[in-house]
């Protein structure tokens, strides 16, 4: 699968740029909810981060969780998560999260033989058709043959992608 790469400019002597690799990491989130019925009951929810290795994705979902926690919360477990590419679906009807695997069939030059690779895809959608339908979307203009072996929801609550953090310093000057 293709790496999600980012260019970071580096703060060395050379001062040269450098490429970077941001991994997806599902990180489930241990906590106490309310349900509808009033009753109290310890839930496990996991979340996808964009981090680069397993300590940021720690820190950053701990960042983007506080907001919204009331109570005590604990990161129970973290763990990569294999996605090649990630179809986002504009506005608020698309809460769902379809992992799709894709198997490409390409043809090797000099034997003539069919060789078959496959690819994780996270696509959010409403519901099965919805998800196919954006996962068909983003997949125009591929050159390759591929074929969909798989559609399946997720239990993903929500993507955080990973956003360049600002020091201190730096936010200060520009006020």
């Amino acid at each position: 699968p293709p790496d999600i790469r980012r260019n970071s400019t580096s703060n060395s002597r050379k001062d040269t740029e450098r490429t970077m690799m941001y991994e997806w990491f599902e990180c489930k989130i241990k906590y106490e909810k309310t349900m509808e019925n009033g009753q109290v009951k310890k839930v496990t929810e996991p979340y996808l981060v964009d981090a680069i290795n397993f300590t940021e994705a720690e820190k950053r979902i701990i960042e983007e969780m506080t907001p919204f926690m009331t109570g005590e919360f604990q990161v129970s477990d973290i763990k990569r998560a294999r996605f090649a590419e990630l179809f986002e679906t504009p506005g608020d009807e698309a809460d769902k999260w379809f992992k799709c695997k894709l198997t490409f069939v390409l043809l090797h030059e000099k034997s003539g033989k069919e060789k078959r690779t496959s690819q994780n895809i996270l696509v959010q959608a409403s519901d099965l058709r919805g998800a196919v339908r954006r996962l068909d979307e983003g997949m125009k203009g591929t050159m390759s043959d591929y074929v969909i072996s798989s559609v399946t929801e997720t239990p993903i609550m929500d993507v955080y992608h990973y956003q360049e953090s600002v020091p201190e310093h730096l936010k200060k000057a520009e006020n």
